[in-house]
């Protein structure tokens, strides 16, 4: 195997752990979401059918194999994870199985089936991604206060359901575990709420000791947990990132990244730029190497705790193709990059 297939085996098996995994949460809420609705009519029967319905709206992805990189991006997360989408398509699917199931409630099929997929972006709303659940209307809702794996939020979730699956569709038992599974995930990502708003009070508070103006400040927490939080601040002519763990005992630091905007030249005018701009939220960089120009997007972070690091989760090398549209080419990612992160992100969780 050359080092080339490695590279390209670990970073898709990187990718599809986390796509698992967030799979795997949907799948949790909308079952679970289904038992609580039909539960007691059908069975497990309710919770398989919340579990498909809790993974639909992500079959957006799938415009990645007919449109461009751009195109993809910019529609993730908003027709289908719409309210309107959940309205639309609760009662197809509810007529398509009522056609076939013996339990033939219509108005019940339809709330377990508009539930299981309004549920799946009020969570994703929660991300750093965030969501469109107001589509048409051009507003993503992204709290950034949970990532988008979280093994405390979906593990005791999957404990309950499997408690409560193996349950009779009838006893109180099933219930209760359940609705205990729902409560607890709920519980825990309101607590990250309150997470979030005790980290961005740290670092409004180094922003203020450290005499920086700035313009804007977004937080969000690291990559599997909600401890170690990080921040873009945004100032006149540069992005100041940061990180703070909850057991720090020393001052934040910040590093600063120039916004280079003024790189793109013409370019700006290009419809992809524009998307990728509005993608991002304003949050982005362009760096220049070996007159290739790089589009940073700064909402998720580096793959690399050290200082000065340029290598970022999302970073596309701008290339102009014969008809003069901007292409969008995401940069190679080196094959350990995920493990040293998890590594340096275990480290610097536990303090400075």
């Amino acid at each position: 195997m050359t080092k080339k297939q490695s590279i390209v085996i670990n970073i898709v098996l990187s990718l599809t752990f986390v796509c698992y995994m967030d799979s795997l949460t949907q799948i949790v809420l909308g079952a679970a979401v289904g038992e609580a609705v039909l539960g007691r009519k059908v069975g497990n029967k309710a919770m398989l059918y919340g579990a498909i319905a809790g993974t639909i709206p992500d079959l957006d992805v799938l415009a990645s194999f007919f449109t461009d990189n751009v195109t993809a991006l910019y529609v993730h997360r908003g027709f289908t994870h719409s309210i309107v989408f959940s309205v639309l398509f609760a009662p197809i699917l509810a007529w398509i199985v009522t056609r076939y199931e013996t339990y033939k409630n219509f108005k019940n099929w339809t709330w377990l089936f508009f539930l299981a997929f309004v549920t799946h972006p009020i969570l994703d709303a929660h991300t750093t991604w965030g969501t469109q659940l107001f589509w048409p209307f051009d507003l993503r809702l992204a709290f950034k206060n949970i990532f988008v794996v979280d093994p405390l939020y979906t593990v005791p979730f999957l404990i309950f359901l499997i408690l409560a699956m193996r349950q009779k569709r009838t006893t109180a038992k099933r219930r209760f575990y359940n609705n205990m599974g729902l409560i607890i995930s709920t519980t825990y990502l309101a607590i990250t709420l309150l997470l979030k708003w005790a980290a961005y009070t740290k670092f409004e508070s180094a922003l203020k000791e450290q005499n920086i103006a700035y313009l804007d400040i977004d937080t969000r927490p690291s990559a599997l947990n909600t401890i170690l939080w990080s921040a873009n601040v945004q100032t006149n002519d540069a992005y100041l990132l940061g990180n703070y763990s909850f057991f720090d005992s020393q001052p934040i630091t910040f590093e600063s990244y120039p916004k280079n905007h003024d790189l793109l030249g013409s370019l700006v005018e290009d419809k992809s730029v524009k998307q990728m701009i509005a993608i991002s939220e304003g949050w982005y960089t362009i760096t220049k190497d070996n007159n290739t120009l790089y589009f940073n997007d700064l909402r998720f972070g580096l793959l690399s705790l050290k200082p000065k690091s340029d290598s970022f989760v999302f970073k596309y090398k701008l290339d102009v193709d014969p008809s003069g549209k901007v292409l969008f080419i995401e940069a190679p990612k080196d094959s350990n990059d995920g493990k040293k992160l998890l590594s340096e992100l275990w480290q610097r969780l536990k303090g400075n």
